[in-house]
């Protein structure tokens, strides 16, 4: 039967990455993203390459849809065998002066999205009875807040939550929960907050980009790819006994 990992957001940046990660793995892969011209790309992408792959529209915001997916994606592919709850969205601006509706937004995204996320893919996962992976995406801001994300840092400090008590809840059935806390990583949407930073702080967009550099131990900003092989790890059988744990994947900005 074949295995499937469902990725949320995975129509460009990490997710992209992941999905081609994950690939490499031999599982097939649900690119789902908000996006489906972007998804659809992902998935033509890994179908020329020679691996199963189907795109799926998805607003992780409405939990429908989430339980909807994973519906399809077993009629598609048979089984679930990974969930990366990936999707995520920020907005950069001053605490006072945050929009209620990015506010609102936001935390529909990347917490809501979350939630639905554990949820529809641990009820797979126990109609299965084989246990099954969860793996969900916090961040460096919610190990330490960002200034200037304040919402977004109390999203992921709220993902770390989330998945601790997934993870307690869910190992009598074998299903582990764990997150990837990623640092400063190159996709379009740190392109976005470097240049929204940047503005506010009265800088151009390369010495913010300097200025985040000096703060990374390893000397350069991460790479899809590397938050994928953190991923990869995640669910492979070398992690069997990891769960509740989030790992940072930051080149060494903050040490827990």
């Amino acid at each position: 039967m074949t295995k499937t990992a469902i990725i949320t957001g995975a129509g460009r940046g990490i997710g992209e990455g992941i999905a081609y990660r994950l690939a490499e793995n031999d599982y097939a892969i649900a690119v789902a993203d908000i996006n489906f011209v972007s998804a659809k790309k992902v998935a033509e992408n890994l179908k020329q390459q020679g691996d199963l792959a189907k795109a799926y529209q998805l607003d992780v915001a409405n939990r429908n849809e989430v339980f909807d997916l994973v519906s399809e994606v077993i009629k598609e592919f048979g089984e679930l065998a990974i969930f990366v709850n990936n999707a995520g969205v920020t907005f950069i601006d001053s605490f006072v002066d945050s929009n209620p509706s990015d506010v609102e937004r936001l935390l529909d995204v990347n917490l809501k999205g979350t939630y639905w996320g554990i949820q529809a893919a641990a009820k797979q996962f126990q109609k299965q009875g084989r246990g099954g992976r969860i793996i969900n995406a916090a961040s460096l801001a919610g190990v330490e807040a960002s200034a200037l994300q304040s919402a977004y840092s109390a999203s992921k400090f709220a993902i770390r939550g989330l998945t601790q008590a997934a993870a307690k809840e869910l190992a009598k059935d074998k299903i582990t929960v764990n997150a990837y806390d990623p640092g400063v990583v190159r996709t379009p949407l740190r392109d976005a907050i470097d240049q929204k930073t940047a503005a506010i702080k009265g800088l151009s967009v390369e010495k913010q980009k300097e200025s985040v550099l000096k703060e990374i131990a390893l000397g350069r900003e991460a790479t899809p790819k590397d938050v994928a092989e953190v991923v990869s790890w995640l669910s492979s059988p070398s992690a069997n006994y990891i769960t509740g744990q989030s790992i940072l994947v930051d080149g060494g900005m903050r040490y827990q």
